[in-house]
C-alpha cells in the first residue's frame, strides 16, 4: 500500500483548502501549518478513512472542523492559531462566537417632526420612560460590576505577589538544605547501591568503576549506552551486566536519578531483566543488571553461525509468549503504564533455557530529558518497529506503540526476515508483504524454512495476530493482556505434539 504524505507547511500559501484533496483516498498525513489559508476546512476531509494525522495550525481558517475521521481525535495543537475556528479543543471565544456590543445609553435621536425626544417630555410615551429608567439601572449595575471586578483583580494580584515572595523564600531555604544534603551525601556518591542487600552483602563498593568499562568487556551497545560484562566477586553468581549511560550529562542530581531507578528496581518478573543496582557520580551513571548468558534474539535470528542450530517453532513460540507476558506486566501492573517504546530483537535477551527477558525497559523515566539527536538515533535503530503515531506530534502515544512493535517482532520470528529489506530497485516492508500473501492465500510460504516442521494450526493464527497488532490505527490493536490470552488459546494443548518440533 502506498504511503501518501502531504507536507506543505511554512510555504506562505493563501486561498482555501481545495476540496479535491478529499479524492486522495490513501492520504495519511496532511500538514498545512504556518500558511495564510482561509475559509473553512472542507468537510469531505473527514471522510478519508486512511488519514492518520492533520495539522492546520496558524492559518486564517474559520468555521468548525469536520466531524468525522481523524478530526474526532485531534489535539488542540493541530488547530491553534486560527482565530476563526470554533472547537471545544481551543480555549477562548472564536471570531464567529464574538458577542455583539451592548449600547447602554444610546444618544437620543430626532423624531419624525424634527424635534428631540428630550425637548418635550409630554411627547415621550410612558413605555419609553420606563426603557430609559431600565437602561439607567443597567448602566449603574454594569459600572458597579466593573468596579468590583477591578477590586478583585487588584486583591488577587497582591495575593500573588505575596505568595511569590513566600515561595521564593521557601525555594531558597530548600536549595540551601539540598546543597548541604548533597555535600553530606557525598559518601554515597561513587558507591554501588544494591536494591537487594541479600544478594551479596560483602559487595558494597566499586572503588574503580572505570576498570570494568574496558573494550574487551564490551558485549553490546545501543542508543542509551554501552553494555559491559563484569565479574564483581567470586563465582558465576556475581557476573553482572553494566550499562554505561551515554547521556549521563542530562542527569544533574543524585536524588532525581535514584528516585526513578528505584522504581525500575522494584520491577520483578520472569520475563524482565532484573535491575540489581546502580552507580552514580555527576559524570558517570551505571545501571547494574542480571547477566543473561544466551545473548539477544537478534543474534539467534540474523547473526547465527552455520554451526549453531536454528530456533525451533517450540522455542520461537515460547519466546513470543514470554515477551508478551513481560510487556503485559509493564502495561497493566503499574499506573501509569510503563511503556518500553523500543521493542526489537536486540532488546529481547535469552537465558540458558531460551526464556526471553526484556531489557532496556523504563529508561525513558530515567532519561526524561532526551535531546532530539538521541531520539532521532533511537528511531533509526528501531526502523520498522516504530508505530506510525510516534512520527506524528498531533497523535497521542501510549502503550499501543509497544503492541505495534510486538506485532512486527512476531513477523520477524516467524519469517526469519528483517522488518524492512532494501533491494536494488525497491524496499520490502515485511508486514505489508505478509498482508498481501494472506489475502492471496499463500501466507505460509513466508514462514522461515530453517526451523523445519511446524504446526500450521498455530503458525497461521499467530501471523494473523501479528497483522492485527500492526494495524495503522492504534485503537484497532489489542492490549498486551489480550495478546497473552490469544497466544494461550493458539497454543496446542497436547505437549507431545509440540515435542516433535
Amino acid at each position: 500500500m502506498m504511503y501518501v504524505h502531504r507536507s506543505i507547511s511554512h510555504n506562505n500559501l493563501s486561498g482555501t483548502i481545495p476540496r479535491s484533496m478529499s479524492q486522495l483516498k490513501k492520504l495519511k498525513i496532511l500538514k498545512l501549518e504556518y500558511n495564510q489559508l482561509s475559509g473553512e476546512i472542507p468537510p469531505e476531509l473527514g471522510e478519508l478513512e486512511n488519514l492518520l494525522a492533520v495539522n492546520v495550525s496558524y492559518n486564517r481558517l474559520q468555521g468548525t472542523p469536520p466531524s468525522g475521521g481523524i478530526f474526532q481525535s485531534l489535539e488542540a495543537s493541530s488547530l491553534e492559531g486560527n482565530l476563526g475556528i470554533c472547537s471545544p479543543l481551543l480555549k477562548g471565544p472564536c471570531m464567529l462566537n464574538a458577542p455583539k456590543p451592548i449600547v447602554v445609553n444610546p444618544i437620543p435621536h430626532e423624531n419624525q417632526n424634527g424635534r428631540h425626544r428630550g425637548d418635550d417630555e409630554s411627547d415621550v410615551p410612558s413605555n419609553s420612560k420606563q426603557r430609559h429608567h431600565f437602561l439607567s439601572v443597567s448602566a449603574i449595575i454594569a459600572i458597579l460590576a466593573a468596579v468590583m471586578i477591578s477590586i478583585g483583580v487588584l486583591v488577587i494580584s497582591l495575593l500573588n505577589i505575596s505568595a511569590r515572595r513566600r515561595l521564593t523564600f521557601v525555594d531558597n531555604a530548600l536549595e540551601s538544605c539540598s546543597s548541604s544534603s548533597r555535600s553530606g551525601a557525598s559518601l554515597s556518591m561513587g558507591k554501588l547501591v544494591w536494591f537487594d542487600s541479600k544478594t551479596n552483602p560483602n559487595i558494597s563498593c566499586m572503588e574503580n568503576p572505570e576498570s570494568f568499562l574496558r573494550k574487551e568487556n564490551e558485549i553490546g551497545s545501543g542508543v542509551f549506552g554501552t553494555v559491559y560484562k563484569a565479574s564483581i566477586g567470586n563465582g558465576d553468581r556475581n557476573v553482572v551486566t553494566i550499562k554505561n549511560l551515554v547521556v549521563s550529562n542530562m542527569i544533574q542530581y543524585h536524588e532525581d536519578f535514584e528516585r526513578e531507578v528505584r522504581v525500575l528496581g522494584k520491577l520483578r518478573h520472569p520475563n524482565l531483566v532484573s535491575l540489581k543496582g546502580y552507580y552514580w557520580t555527576p559524570k558517570l551513571q551505571l545501571l547494574v543488571t542480571d547477566y543473561v548468558p544466551n545473548g539477544s534474539l537478534q543474534s539467534k535470528l540474523h547473526e547465527r553461525s552455520p554451526s549453531s542450530p536454528p530456533l525451533s517453532w517450540l522455542n520461537r513460540f515460547k519466546i513470543l509468549q514470554g515477551t508478551a507476558k513481560g510487556l503485559a506486566h509493564l502495561h497493566h501492573s503499574f499506573c501509569p503504564p510503563i511503556v518500553h517504546y523500543n521493542i526489537k530483537p536486540n532488546n529481547i535477551l535469552l537465558d540458558e533455557n531460551l526464556n526471553p527477558k526484556i531489557s532496556d525497559f523504563g529508561l525513558t523515566r530515567v532519561l526524561s530529558k532526551l535531546d532530539k539527536h538521541v531520539m532521532s538515533n533511537r528511531f533509526q535503530s528501531a526502523l520498522g518497529y516504530v508505530a506510525p503515531e510516534m512520527a506524528c506530534q498531533s497523535l497521542r502515544v501510549n502503550e499501543k506503540c509497544d503492541v505495534y512493535g510486538f506485532g512486527v517482532l512476531i513477523l520477524e520470528i516467524v519469517t526469519g526476515r528483517r522488518p524492512i529489506e532494501y533491494g536494488e530497485d525497491n524496499v520490502l516492508i515485511l508486514n505489508e508483504q505478509v498482508k498481501v500473501m494472506l489475502e492471496e492465500g499463500n501466507v505460509l510460504e513466508c514462514v522461515d524454512e530453517s526451523m523445519g516442521e511446524y504446526p500450521e494450526e498455530e503458525v497461521l493464527p499467530v501471523l494473523k495476530l501479528a497483522l492485527v497488532c500492526t494495524s495503522q490505527i492504534p485503537s484497532n490493536r489489542p492490549s498486551m493482556a489480550e495478546v497473552v490470552q490469544i497466544l494461550q488459546v493458539i497454543k496446542t494443548p497436547i505437549p507431545c505434539r509440540m515435542e516433535s518440533y
